[in-house]
């Protein structure tokens, strides 16, 4: 059963335009809300949102097809992602929503789902809820006693905020660090700051002023010029920068250097295996994982399992070989020791906890192995399967067959956007960048 709607993170795209329009939004509190209906009991869905404008048109829709097949609605407001999942399991509900998407602009919105144990649904209950939105969504409503009834959770970010913290080791604290904190006017922009204030650090906070129409808006975890700034104007010893829901984080060290998510497995990696807490002997990256990680990984004693991109078969990789740590270049990093999906402030903690216990500053403690040349460029379509086009298979044939055994490359859909993405990785920078541009001058010019 294919897909049509949901990608590899949800449902996304321009808000107000099919497929982000209430409508739709209606149409998946129904279609959802009745596969998640089993037995006789009062059932429960949790939604969080993050701060766009289109929340408050989305928000409503949603709540009006899970109360019209009968579940109970418990509404959190703005709250990260990870904060949903938690409270799915915790509130013991039967489904989880999280209206956001992600790192995309403003304009752009989406809708991920949870299941009852925190995990967000797979590509089969996906297509189940398509199927159902096509044929029969308005089937089976509540009768009009049993409709369900709505209620705001005022706690829900007070919550979070305890879950976070225990996570951190608790003979440790962050006095004597001075941390910039970039929430990227989005969801995490009111408990980040406070986790980090309630566990000693002094806070140096950007990106807390939403509008509805600022969210990753040169800030964020995509837009880290903001914040490496920062810890160098402030003389900052960390710095830690979101994106727009929080499941995704990349840190910049006391110089304003980089720490990105390959630093973060390595780092992570070696620390809970000292501490005999690494589960598997490895982790669980994407295919888009640098090969300096791996050859990292592979002088450690430890193992690079690669995934597709997207948390999501990250976390199914996880649970099939038994790894608690995974994640991917972008910052998305799953802990399931701790969380059921990416969760920024308790990755930006772990390592914190790192550096707070070895007393080494970011510098000297984040940057563990040297990154091979990797180039990475995204090229918009607006129609079209421009990489199924004979010239553009020609192209990147002949770049892999001059890369050989020296270096990859990688061609692949984005599963978010209207993006191809062409990376490619080697010995010779100079070779790798040539071959990105080779190739994605062939894609624009079948796509034009």
């Amino acid at each position: 059963m294919s897909r049509k709607l949901f990608g590899t993170d949800g449902i996304r795209g321009l808000a107000n335009a099919f497929p982000m329009t209430a409508e739709v939004a209606m149409k998946v509190g129904m279609a959802a809300g009745r596969l998640f209906t089993r037995g006789e009991y009062r059932h429960r869905v949790v939604i969080g949102k993050d701060t766009r404008l289109s929340g408050y048109m989305l928000e409503p829709a949603l709540q009006a097809g899970f109360t019209a097949v009968g579940m109970d609605v418990f509404l959190f407001g703005p709250l990260p992602t990870p904060a949903v999942a938690m409270l799915t399991r915790s509130l013991r509900a039967d489904l989880g929503v999280m209206i956001s998407a992600s790192h995309n602009p403003y304009v752009d919105n989406g809708i991920k789902l949870f299941g009852p144990d925190g995990y967000k649904l797979s590509d089969e209950r996906e297509a189940e809820i398509e199927a159902l939105m096509e044929h029969g969504y308005d089937q089976d409503l509540a009768p009009s006693p049993k409709i369900g009834r709505a209620k705001r959770i005022d706690d829900a970010q007070a919550r979070y905020i305890e879950f976070v913290k225990f996570t951190f080791p608790r003979h440790l604290r962050l006095d004597g660090l001075r941390i910039v904190i970039d929430c990227a006017n989005g969801a995490s922009y009111k408990v980040a700051p406070t986790v980090l204030w309630e566990l000693g650090a002094d806070v140096v906070a950007i990106g807390v002023d939403p509008d509805g129409t600022n969210i990753n808006f040169k800030c964020g975890s995509t837009s880290v010029e903001a914040m490496c700034n920062k810890v160098r104007e402030v003389r900052a010893d960390f710095g830690i920068a979101l994106d727009g829901d929080a499941d995704r984080v990349v840190m910049a060290d006391e110089y304003g250097h980089i720490i990105d998510g390959d630093q973060i497995l390595a780092l992570i990696a070696h620390s809970w295996r000292k501490n005999d807490a690494l589960k598997g002997g490895g982790v669980v990256g994407t295919v888009m994982s640098n090969a300096g990680l791996e050859r990292y990984l592979s002088a450690e004693g430890l193992a690079l399992a690669r995934a597709k991109v997207g948390d999501r078969y990250v976390i199914e990789e996880m649970r099939r070989l038994g790894y608690n740590v995974g994640g991917e270049q972008s910052g998305h990093v799953i802990l399931n020791d701790f969380c059921t999906t990416g969760d920024g402030l308790i990755t930006a903690l772990q390592v914190l906890a790192t550096i707070a216990a070895e007393g080494k500053p970011a510098s000297k403690a984040a940057h563990l192995f040297e990154p091979m040349p990797q180039i990475l460029k995204n090229v918009r379509f607006k129609q079209g399967t421009p990489l199924e086009d004979q010239a553009v298979k020609a192209c990147i044939a002949d770049c892999e067959k001059r890369l050989a055994d020296k270096g990859r490359v990688l061609v692949r859909k984005s599963g978010t956007e209207a993006l191809i993405r062409v990376m490619a990785e080697g010995e010779d920078e100079n070779l790798v960048r040539q071959v990105v541009d080779e190739i994605a001058a062939a894609i624009e010019k079948a796509a034009a």
